[in-house]
């Protein structure tokens, strides 16, 4: 990716405190390896980080549960919440549900939430 003027941030998702907001906030294919309670942590992250008006986007898992998937020959672990647990781990940080969409064909099947910071 070419943007010379973007500042990227590579950290542990679980631990990060930056010490500043930004306008959009993208955890796509991240967060959903994170245990349950980990994810249920990592709304009030996202809220620290958001300035007003931020969006959110994220990809989950359709419904609770794990599963183990593949990714070049390892396994690969995968979380998801309730929808409606996510919508109320929003709600209680500041975000306002925008769109979701479930395995969404026009973005490779990936289940999609995009919710915007209004505190």
């Amino acid at each position: 990716m070419n943007v010379p003027e973007a500042a990227f941030h590579v950290d542990d998702m679980r631990l990060l405190d930056l010490d500043e907001t930004f306008d959009g906030i993208v955890a796509w294919n991240s967060a959903f390896h994170l245990t349950a309670q980990d994810q249920r942590k990592i709304f009030a992250i996202y809220r620290k980080h958001a300035r007003p008006r931020a969006a959110l986007m994220f990809t989950s898992g359709v419904s609770c549960g794990e599963a183990l998937g593949e990714f070049e020959g390892e396994a690969l672990y995968h979380a998801s919440l309730d929808p409606d647990e996510y919508r109320a781990l929003l709600a209680e940080n500041g975000f306002k549900v925008i769109e979701h969409v479930i395995e969404d064909p026009t973005c490779s099947g990936h289940t999609v939430w995009l919710a915007q910071f209004a505190p």
